[in-house]
């Protein structure tokens, strides 16, 4: 009897939960576990979103544009790269031709000299020894501007480097194919021939 009082009671003291409070409890549970799973839901990563048809179109043209002006201005930088080549070209061409010219003035001063001597009779061997220093100085001159006469008399017919004007009975076998005279020297400039030797091949 005193167990069954005693239980009456504790039951007596416990609250008992009205419906409405028990309903309020229940809203309260699920805003709370609504609030978790948004909570949950801002960290998670979004896809991005795919561009329109519109927005593609528009990067699309933005990018050509992009490459266009690209374009043009290596264009525009080829054609003054192109320009000043071809000045400096002629520059050389016009400036090399000009410092030969300089180099022969000399010679040609040494030549009107050796003509004014002949002219007033000077001495024969006094003439002969000036055109032969006037012709060392300007075979002098060539050699420093890379021209080399073209061996040619006594040596195989090269027809990269002799020209045929005609040919000639060989005075003997050894002979035969050989260049046997040599009617016009020839020369070379950097190793290219600047001029053919004109010669007499025997046969």
């Amino acid at each position: 009897m005193a167990k069954d009082k005693n239980k009456k009671e504790q039951q007596a003291e416990e609250p008992v939960m009205e419906p409405q409070q028990e309903e309020t409890a229940q809203e309260e549970q699920l805003e709370s576990q609504n609030e978790v799973e948004a909570s949950e839901g801002e960290h998670e990563t979004e896809a991005p979103a795919e561009p329109t048809p519109e927005e593609r179109i528009e990067q699309l043209e933005a990018e050509l544009e992009k490459e266009k002006k690209e374009y043009l201005f290596l264009m525009a930088d080829f054609e003054n790269f192109r320009r000043r080549t071809l000045q400096e070209k002629q520059d050389l061409i016009k400036n090399g031709g000009q410092k030969v010219l300089e180099g022969i003035l000399p010679v040609v001063d040494d030549i009107e000299r050796a003509i004014d001597a002949i002219a007033q009779g000077g001495d024969l061997d006094s003439l002969k020894e000036g055109v032969d220093l006037i012709h060392n100085k300007l075979m002098s001159y060539l050699k420093t501007n890379n021209v080399q006469p073209i061996e040619s008399t006594g040596e195989l017919f090269d027809t990269d480097f002799h020209e045929a004007v005609t040919t000639f009975p060989a005075p003997s076998e050894d002979q035969k194919g050989k260049v046997i005279d040599t009617v016009l020297k020839g020369y070379t400039i950097n190793d290219k021939v600047l001029r053919h030797a004109k010669v007499v091949v025997g046969q």
